[in-house]
């Protein structure tokens, strides 16, 4: 038998599923897709986390098409691209590249922006890109080399989760907060219930 309103989210990002579990949505499988995330020439950082949703999304509808058990499924994929004017930072994933963004977030407003795309049942393509802006406060040397020490930054957009100890580094923030943390929230639920998907499922007591 077919899954019927089943999500299959294309991420293993343990932040993005924590999201969805505050929204009452589990999702039935969870499948990250290993892409290239290297931008385009001259690719703005909002194009960028739109194209990476899609095609993230699209990855994992080729990887299930022919799987009759997930006909029916409802998949979601997301992509958080963190930028300073048009200047992309990648995921940290050594710690010079780490503290190289750290010092060029310090003391300024910076970008966050999440593609989210939804690839219904029918085979229709819905997307979204939402962005949030953040400011850091002043950055003290002790402020990046103790952050650095944590390990919090280890493949994180923009050497940060602002979930963990950089949320102490944030003076102000306009727009979504669970943007920056990896999915928002608000207009997921809206894309989902949208077309179709019972976001409400497991709301119920028991």
């Amino acid at each position: 038998m077919a899954l019927k309103h089943k999500l299959i989210l294309a991420s293993g990002s343990p932040r993005r599923v924590d999201l969805l579990h505050q929204a009452g949505i589990e999702p039935a499988r969870l499948m990250p897709m290993d892409i290239d995330e290297d931008p385009k020439k001259s690719e703005h950082p909002r194009s960028l986390a739109r194209r990476l949703s899609a095609e993230k999304g699209e990855a994992a509808f080729a990887a299930v098409k022919g799987d009759v058990a997930w006909q029916g499924s409802y998949i979601l994929a997301a992509d958080t691209v963190v930028a300073v004017g048009r200047r992309i930072l990648p995921k940290a994933e050594f710690v010079d590249d780490a503290s190289s963004a750290l010092h060029l977030l310090s003391g300024r407003s910076h970008v966050v922006y999440t593609g989210i795309c939804l690839i219904t049942p029918d085979r229709k393509l819905r997307q979204k890109v939402v962005e949030t802006k953040v400011r850091f406060k002043r950055l003290s040397g002790k402020d990046i080399d103790m952050y650095l020490a944590s390990g919090q930054w280890r493949g994180k957009a923009g050497a940060y989760g602002i979930q963990g100890l950089a949320g102490s580094f944030v003076q102000k923030l306009i727009g979504s907060y669970t943007n920056v943390v990896g999915l928002p929230l608000y207009e997921t639920m809206l894309l989902l219930a949208g077309e179709g998907f019972d976001v409400y499922a497991e709301w119920q007591e028991g």
